[in-house]
């Protein structure tokens, strides 16, 4: 499994070494025309995702509503609601950075993020629940505590919550479906159109929903990582840069950036990694191809070339959230550390401990994420979900072990500094299975002193 994983990647990484130049070309995913046979309405460009980034901001509204306390209805009318009226909660204005829309329906109606929500079972967590069940869940069981934190599981349901929603509906429908089953031949075919009446073809229609889930700007070739990471901080001085087609405003559709285009740009501005900027020329060359057929039926050698771009999406994709994965198994090592000083001295640990639950917290929820992307995982995922448990390791030693008629349950675990060697075998288990090279706060020079740190019985594990 592992060594098939690095050679996707390998594979891709070649396909793209001359394209990924940030700002090589600017290109632009946006003003596609219309290749839709006998369209007769008043479109004059065919490209489309109003769904998913309605989308895009329910998601960051209902993690705002988490983060506040909200009541279950509230964040649930986010969730699970199509109901007119909805206000988005973030993202909003900010001085310096106004923003065009105000209102989800004035970007998509009726949208939702239970009924795009991956429909397999989660093995990351306990009671046997579908990504959609695990994500009600979660809300439900924030909804109880203050301002989503239970310090008693050690879950932050605020970052479980959004880092497993962002996979297991952003990630799961572009990559498990709009990029895999309906580029087949006879599905949503390019000689149609998507809908009668659609300025766009089935397969235009199909990859400008996948674009839309990754949440980049359209613009993204003409901006480095740096700035679209600004963008997606809405940082004063990256207004600029987002008003792409300045008119004073931020559209949230086509000049904000959102969940995994946003960690790709907090790796790739590392320097190590270009991420961004491979997977949305990617997209772009994609389009490109799916236009030039110019709304007749893609050939077997046009559907293999964009197959071709679509699996550099995806490979580039799981190793963004892997990345997360490795970033912050680094976070909870150094937490644990503090922790663990400020306990041998007697001292207050409240603080050290929120940071602890919290960025386990987003090690999780990237962790269940890569579960939602079609691949089988084999042995690596059952490594990463041993290593990572149900929960953090809790202050008395402790640890989630099962969910009994909807109640988290614990017993006895491993020490903390046994887990802080458990983080650092996740870093190389990304490493190893998905070939991660930004690496951010990596800890595996760490190993072999913790190790001879723990005793005889940590280092014979460990051989």
């Amino acid at each position: 499994m592992n060594k098939t994983l690095l050679s996707i990647a390998v594979a891709a990484s070649f396909v793209l070494s001359g394209q990924a130049q940030a700002g090589a070309h600017a290109e632009i995913y946006a003003d596609f025309p219309i290749t839709v046979k006998n369209y007769t309405g008043t479109k004059t460009h065919s490209e489309a995702y109003t769904g998913q980034i309605a989308r895009h901001t329910l998601h960051n509204s209902a993690k705002k509503l988490v983060s506040k306390g909200a009541s279950l209805e509230q964040t649930k009318a986010y969730f699970s609601g199509k109901d007119e009226g909805r206000k988005i909660i973030d993202p909003v204005s900010k001085d310096g950075f106004p923003m065009l829309q105000t209102h989800v329906d004035k970007i998509s109606k009726g949208k939702n993020l239970s009924g795009k929500a991956y429909k397999g079972l989660i093995s990351g967590m306990p009671g046997s629940l579908t990504g959609a069940e695990l994500l009600e869940l979660m809300l439900e069981k924030a909804a109880a505590t203050e301002k989503g934190f239970d310090p008693l599981t050690g879950y932050d349901y605020t970052q479980l919550f959004s880092k497993f929603a962002m996979g297991a509906v952003f990630y799961n429908q572009a990559v498990d479906n709009y990029l895999d089953e309906k580029l087949a031949a006879d599905v949503n075919p390019n000689s149609k159109a998507y809908k009668e009446g659609k300025p766009y073809t089935g397969k235009e229609h199909v990859w400008d929903e996948a674009f839309g889930y990754f949440g980049a700007p359209a613009h993204t070739l003409a901006l480095t990582a740096e700035e679209v990471y600004g963008i997606a901080k809405q940082k004063s001085d990256s207004f600029a840069k987002a008003d792409h087609n300045g008119d004073g405003k931020v559209s949230l559709v086509t000049e904000m950036a959102y969940a995994h285009a946003y960690y790709a740009a907090s790796f790739d501005k590392g320097g190590k990694t270009k991420y961004l900027h491979t997977i949305v020329q990617a997209f772009i060359d994609g389009r490109k191809l799916i236009t030039s057929a110019n709304g007749e039926a893609l050939t077997d050698a046009q559907r293999s070339e964009l197959m071709g771009y679509a699996q550099v999406i995806k490979t580039h994709w799981q190793r963004v959230i892997a990345e997360s994965v490795f970033k912050y198994a680094g976070s909870v090592y150094g937490d644990i550390e503090k922790l663990e000083t400020i306990i041998e001295a007697n001292g207050d640990a409240a603080k050290a401990y929120r940071n602890y639950v919290k960025h386990w917290g987003e090690l999780k929820g990237f962790a269940l994420a890569l579960e939602a992307g079609g691949v089988n995982l084999g042995e690596a995922g059952v490594k990463l979900n041993r290593l990572l448990g149900y929960s953090p390791i809790l202050l008395g030693n402790t640890q989630v072990t099962g969910l009994v008629n909807g109640e988290f349950v614990q017993s006895p675990s491993i020490s903390m500094g046994e887990y802080q060697v458990q983080m650092i075998k996740v870093q190389k288990l990304m490493v190893d299975s998905f070939g991660v090279e930004a690496r951010s706060k990596d800890m595996t020079a760490n190993l072999a002193k913790l190790v001879d740190s723990l005793g005889a019985s940590m280092a014979a594990e460990n051989d």
